[in-house]
This record gives C-alpha cells, sequence and structure tokens, in this order.
C-alpha cells in the first residue's frame, strides 16, 4: 500500500483550542483543520560493529559533568498564555520550512535497517526491554513511537502488529493509579513519561478508542498531581522533589495529551515553566536541579525543549540554552555513542533545534543525521551500555525520522 504524498499538517503550537484528530500511515487521508473545544469529549473518543547485551545501572541522565557555573537568580515569572499563536516574530520552525536536503537515500537505508531490528528485539508479550528494563512500560512506549514515526500504526504498516501489540502491553501496565509501569519499574516517572506520550500520540491519531482515553486521562491526572511545590517532577509519583531530566518527560507527555485533546490545567504548564527557568545556570546551561550544579549539554537540551512544549517561543533563557548547545564542541564531532545519555541527549537537543527552526536547524540537522548513521551497527542498531539496545535504537530511529514530522507532537 503507497503512503499518500499528502501528509497531515496539525498546527501543534496554535490556539490550544484546537482539536487534532489524524489518520495517518500507509493510507493517510488529507484533514481539514478544525477548531472547537479543547474540553475531554465525552464520546469520541566510526561504526560500531557489534552490539552486546551488556545492561545498564541507570536511565538517570545526571551523571555528565562540565565546568561549574554561577546560578541566575530567576527573574520573575511571566504568566504565559497556553492559547497564544507562536509569534511572527519567531520565524519559521523547521516544519514550516523544510529544506531540501534534509533526507537522502543513506537516511532512509538506515532508517529502515534500524526498524528491522527493532521489529527483532520484541518480546511475546509485546513488550521491549531486557535485563534491569525487562517488560518496561517505557522503553516499549519508545520503540513503538519509532515504528510510528514511520507512518505505522496499529492495523496499518509492515510494522503496524508491533504498533498494536506494544500498545496492549503498556495499556496492560496502567495502575489503578493511572501510572503506566510495571512492578519491577525502578524510579518510574521515566516511563510514565514515555508511556504517556505514546498514549498521547495514539489517541490524537485515533479518538475512538475508549481504553485508550481512559488510560491517558488518568495518567495525565497522576502526572498533575505529582508536580511537586517548586514545579517539577522526579522519579516517583509523589510532590517531593524535582529534576529536570524527569520534568521534560511529564512536559512533552502533557502537551501531546492536550494536542490530542485531554484537559491540562494551565497552572500545571505555568509552574514547570517557572521550575525549568529556575534551573539554568549563567553560562546558558541547565543544570539536575534548582540547587547549585553544573551545565551539561544533555539537560540543558531537555530544559530548553521543556520551554517549547510548554508554550514558551521566544524567550531570554531559550536563546542562551541554544546557543548553549551550539557552543559546546564535543556534542558532536568525536563524541562517542557509549558515552553518558548520548541518546536522551541528542532526542531532545534534534527537537529543541528543530522547534527553533531557521538556521540553528539547517546548521544543525545534517551534522546530527551523518553521526547518527555513522554509529549505526552492522545488526542495524545502536548500541547503549545504560539502557539497553531497544532504547538507544529506538531513540535514534526518532532522531532520524525528525523530518518526516508523521508524529503530532513535532507538527505545528
Amino acid at each position: 500500500m503507497k503512503k499518500s504524498p499528502t501528509r497531515i499538517i496539525f498546527l501543534m503550537f496554535i490556539c490550544l483550542n484546537t482539536s487534532v484528530i489524524s489518520t495517518r500511515g500507509f493510507s493517510a487521508q488529507k484533514a481539514a483543520q478544525q477548531t472547537e473545544n479543547l474540553e475531554p469529549k465525552t464520546q469520541d473518543t566510526s561504526a560500531q560493529k557489534q552490539i552486546t547485551q551488556t545492561e545498564p545501572e541507570t536511565l538517570n541522565p545526571n551523571t555528565t559533568q562540565s565546568k561549574t557555573t554561577t546560578n541566575t537568580i530567576p527573574k520573575s515569572i511571566e504568566a504565559i498564555d497556553l492559547d497564544k499563536a507562536r509569534p511572527l516574530e519567531v520565524g519559521a520552525s523547521a516544519q514550516n520550512a523544510p529544506m531540501q536536503s534534509e533526507t537522502n537515500s543513506a537516511t532512509e537505508e538506515s532508517i529502515q535497517r534500524g526498524l528491522r531490528y527493532l521489529a527483532g528485539l520484541q518480546n511475546d508479550d509485546g513488550s521491549f526491554g531486557r535485563g534491569r528494563f525487562s517488560r518496561h512500560a517505557g522503553i516499549t512506549a519508545l520503540c513503538a513511537l519509532a515504528f510510528m514515526s514511520d507512518g505505522h500504526l496499529p492495523g496499518r504498516g509492515v510494522y503496524g502488529d508491533n504498533v498494536r501489540k506494544a500498545l496492549e502491553f503498556v495499556l496492560s501496565s496502567a495502575t489503578e493509579t493511572g501510572l503506566l509501569a510495571t512492578e519491577n519499574s525502578h524510579g518510574p516517572m521515566y516511563g510514565h513519561g514515555f508511556a504517556t506520550l505514546f498514549l498521547g500520540e495514539i489517541y490524537g491519531m485515533n479518538p475512538e478508542d475508549a481504553r485508550v482515553r481512559d488510560a491517558l486521562t488518568r495518567a495525565v491526572e497522576l502526572i498533575t498531581n505529582s508536580q511537586n511545590e517548586e514545579g517539577g517532577w522526579r522519579y516517583n509519583p509523589v510532590p517531593y522533589d524535582a529534576d529536570i531530566s524527569v520534568t521534560i518527560c511529564e512536559v512533552m507527555a502533557l502537551r501531546s495529551a492536550r494536542n490530542a485533546g485531554i484537559k491540562v490545567s494551565k497552572d500545571t504548564i505555568d509552574r514547570a515553566i517557572a521550575y525549568v527557568r529556575s534551573c539554568q545556570n549563567s553560562d546558558g546551561g541547565f543544570r539536575y536541579m534548582t540547587m547549585s550544579g553544573t551545565s551539561a549539554w544533555p539537560r540543558t537540551a531537555a530544559g530548553v525543549a521543556s520551554l517549547y512544549y510548554a508554550g514558551v517561543y521566544s524567550d531570554d533563557s531559550i536563546e542562551r540554552g541554544l546557543n548553549y548547545l551550539q557552543g559546546e564542541r564535543n556534542i558532536m564531532g568525536g563524541n562517542s555513542s557509549g558515552e553518558a545519555h548520548y541518546f536522551y541527549g541528542h532526542y531532545y537537543a534534534v527537537q529543541a533545534m528543530y522547534l527553533a527552526g531557521g538556521n540553528r536547524w539547517n546548521n544543525w540537522w545534517p551534522r546530527i543525521r551523518d553521526e547518527m548513521i555513522s554509529k549505526q551497527a552492522d545488526s542495524g542498531g545502536w548500541i547503549d551500555y545504560q539502557a539497553g539496545q531497544a532504547y538507544s535504537t529506538s531513540m535514534a530511529l526518532i532522531v532520524l525520522q525528525m523530518p518526516k514530522r508523521y508524529l503530532p507532537i513535532f507538527q505545528k
């Protein structure tokens, strides 16, 4: 079945009273832009050669070190109007002004090899992950998103069945509290954020699945109730402390859910913005928590992406964060995919530059695209010593498929 030449364009950052419903896959149809109340609907519902099985110790991207910086005193937080469109003066995003050379045959070949390898990692119960991260709802969600980034949906596409089985597993992982996690999950809010994002993307494409809507609504409620007094989130679903690496997972999940028509409190988003801003250092980079700490590029990428997904489009914090990322020479050109939080960092860095658009995206994308392809193993996967091959391969594939704009979260 051929892919439709018409891609559905969602306006992710325009008025959040816009309800977005997309049907996409190998037989996508053109959808008209609809404006309606965003309240929940009652019914509408150098190349590496081998990949090892070494398992990681943690998913937490807080150990990358760089120079110590002094903290800036957070300025007063201006209320963010989440219903305001992306300002014209910000300029075109990458999605609105795509480059002709964003992709090439080498990129597509790499993607297809990666997808074949990833499909082979799926467990019989539909989950992904092995060892300490076996049957992991968050990693399973990321793997499904990698397939969806190529247009595969339940019942549609070569890997539609892989997405379907992953969805069934994630839904089966939902607890009475709304938490999306299996019993062996440690620090489950990372995985909960990724799993909620996945459900938001599924529901945005197919709003008729009541099971998805119910699980997504309860997952959003758990995120809201777990926000701490600073405005952030951390490992467990309790409002005690926060760090920026977990906070981006929850902010992105909330953005996806709200795009799909699930109610998200404006106060929750405004408090998250205040928290992220309070984690920025004087050099433009972001530290792990509000207390004193060093800047590092993976969490800076997370910080900038958090602000974008929270509805901040033009802001000094964003500009300084982007400048920090572009000034960190060790991000690309020589760093190893075995480096701590390599895939996590690039997953958010490519999104930050994509959302920035213009010359930032034009300069960033070809470099990370070529670097990511160069690090692909002969088997078709990518290696990561922290969270295993399913995690690293799915992250790499999502990065490489940014120009396809199939996921609603990446559309404006």
